[in-house]
C-alpha cells in the first residue's frame, strides 16, 4: 500500500475559518433552541451506552461464544434515537455540514437572506413532509404494538419508530429559532437579546 506524506497543518491553513455568521439570539430563539438543547445534552448519554454495548456484545460473541438478537437490535435502535434527536442539536450549534465554497464569497446580508430562503423555503417544509408521512406509518406501528420479526428480538418496535416524529418535530423547532436568529439580524426584529455573543 502507498504511503502518502500529509502536511495537517497547511491543509488546516486552507480551510476557510469563521465563514459561517454568527446571529443574534432573541427571545424565540433562546426558547426554541433551549427545547432542543435539552434533549441534546442529555440524549448524548445514548452514545456512551450504545459503546458500552458495543463491546459487551463483542465479548459475548467472541469470548463466550454467545450472542442475544435483543441486544444486536438495541444497538441499532440506540444508534438511530442518538444520531436523529442529535441533528436538531447539531443544528442549533451550526455544526452541521455547509457547502460554503460559494457563501464566502458573499457578503453577510446576502448570506443571511439566502439562509432565510433556504430554511422557509426548503428546510422547514421537508420536516413538515417527513411529519405528515411518518404519522401513519408510526399510528400503525402503535396500534398494531408491532414487535421485532427476529425471533428473541425487542419487543415494543412502534418505540423507536415513534422517534421519527420527536426528531422531525426538534428539527422544526431549530429551524424555526434560526430563521427568527437571521431575521432578527436581517431587520432588528425580533428584538435581538443583550448577551448575542454566544451562539
Amino acid at each position: 500500500m502507498a504511503e502518502y506524506d500529509v502536511d495537517l497543518d497547511r491543509i488546516e491553513e486552507s480551510v476557510p475559518h469563521g465563514v459561517t455568521l454568527s446571529y443574534p439570539r432573541t427571545a424565540i430563539s433562546d426558547l426554541l433552541e433551549g427545547i432542543v438543547g435539552f434533549f441534546g445534552r442529555y440524549s448524548a448519554g445514548i452514545w456512551v451506552i450504545l459503546m458500552l454495548l458495543i463491546v459487551g456484545n463483542v465479548i459475548m460473541r467472541y469470548a463466550l461464544g454467545t450472542n442475544f438478537v435483543a441486544l444486536e437490535e438495541l444497538q441499532w435502535h440506540l444508534f438511530a434515537v442518538g444520531f436523529m434527536v442529535a441533528l436538531s442539536y447539531c443544528f442549533t450549534q451550526d455544526d452541521h455540514v455547509r457547502v460554503d465554497v460559494a457563501a464566502e464569497l458573499l457578503g453577510p446580508r446576502k448570506r443571511a437572506v439566502i439562509e432565510l430562503f433556504g430554511i422557509a423555503v426548503f428546510f422547514i417544509p421537508f420536516c413538515g413532509f417527513i411529519l405528515y408521512y411518518a404519522w401513519p406509518f408510526v399510528e400503525r406501528s402503535w396500534q398494531m404494538g408491532e414487535v421485532s420479526a427476529a425471533p428473541g428480538g425487542l419487543p415494543m418496535r412502534w418505540l423507536i419508530k415513534s422517534v421519527i416524529l420527536l426528531a422531525f418535530t426538534l428539527m422544526i423547532l431549530a429551524a424555526v429559532g434560526r430563521f427568527f436568529r437571521v431575521l432578527s439580524f436581517l431587520c432588528g426584529w425580533p428584538k435581538p437579546r443583550g448577551d448575542n455573543n454566544k451562539q
